[in-house]
């Protein structure tokens, strides 16, 4: 293969600077090399480019008209290399994101407007799923992920840290108890997820040792939003994250239970993305933007009241 552009970059700094070693010394090379490429290059075309001699080169008849269409085509390559650099750093183009439905629908939807309002030549598209995705099998340019990573051919950047919540309905307290221990979770409809089993093992503290505890009931799903849904509706506990249920807490919908004993039940939100050596604007100012606008939420309830006041709430429904 031949390297017609860098022929004609030679053939035309040899004929603007009027020799073949000021040319090679413009361009780092020897003139013998400046020589053999606007040799090959009429030996390509078949025509005589210049007439030389050991002072100078001349164009002829043909060489005139082909400099003039080289000093056209150059520019137009140069100026096409200006304009893709320049827009390596302007935000632009189609960017693909998966997130999972809870932290897309509590902290995504609401500031992305924003983001493309900052950035109106960004093209957004939005899919969400608590599935954990394939990067390439999903054509995802960012993932929006819970937990750490896996894959070394990936990049992360955390978002935000949240904590995991043992919760029920005040109904469902006043029907079936409150349990003090977890132990007394085996007597409960601990409801879960049917992605894997390792999150239907909730995790505890109990003096100072930590210990998985396997919980089942009669219902499970792949997502958090349904175990919300469910969890409102009184029929049973689940572990759920707190930008989930943060208001439902505030405002007396859900009560923490057995707060004493997970007290560091806390995962991460990461970005992740693949690496790059030359990271595409659009997805650079991305991971910025949630990372300035997510980084520092704080939890959106007060400390979980005591269990006496668990248990009053539960007098009281009960008397009702």
């Amino acid at each position: 293969m031949t390297d017609k552009s860098g022929e004609m970059e030679l053939f035309v700094r040899a004929v603007g600077l009027g020799s073949f070693s000021s040319a090679a010394r413009a361009l780092s090379l020897t003139p013998s090399a400046v020589s053999k490429a606007v040799g090959r290059l009429e030996d390509r075309l078949g025509v005589q480019l210049l007439d030389r001699s050991t002072r100078s080169i001349r164009l002829t008849v043909e060489g005139q008209v082909y400099y003039r269409e080289c000093l056209r085509l150059v520019g137009e390559i140069d100026e096409l290399e200006r304009t893709l650099g320049a827009r390596r750093n302007l935000p632009h183009g189609r960017l693909r994101v998966n997130s999972s439905v809870p932290i897309a629908r509590q902290h995504l939807l609401p500031i992305l407007p924003e983001f493309l309002q900052r950035y109106p030549a960004i093209e957004l598209d939005l899919s969400m799923s608590d599935e954990v995705v394939d990067l390439i099998d999903s054509r995802a340019d960012v993932a929006v992920r819970i937990g750490p990573l896996q894959d070394s051919a990936l990049r992360a950047r955390k978002i935000l840290d949240f904590r995991r919540i043992v919760v029920a309905s005040p109904a469902y307290l006043a029907r079936h108890g409150i349990p003090q221990r977890p132990a007394d979770l085996a007597s409960h409809n601990c409801l879960g997820f049917n992605l894997k089993s390792s999150l239907n093992e909730w995790p505890f503290v109990k003096d100072g040792r930590s210990f998985a505890l396997p919980v089942s009931g009669n219902f499970c799903a792949n997502n958090g939003d349904s175990l919300r849904e469910f969890v409102l509706s009184g029929v049973g506990i689940a572990r759920l994250a707190s930008f989930m249920i943060g208001d439902d807490i505030r405002e007396g919908r859900l009560v923490t239970l057995l707060d004493d004993y997970h007290p560091n039940d806390t995962l991460s939100v990461f970005a992740v993305f693949f690496q790059q050596k030359y990271m595409p604007a659009r997805i650079r100012c991305f991971v910025d933007f949630l990372v300035e606008r997510l980084g520092q939420i704080p939890e959106k309830f007060s400390p979980a009241p005591s269990a006496a006041l668990h248990a009053e709430a539960v007098v009281g429904i009960s008397a009702a």
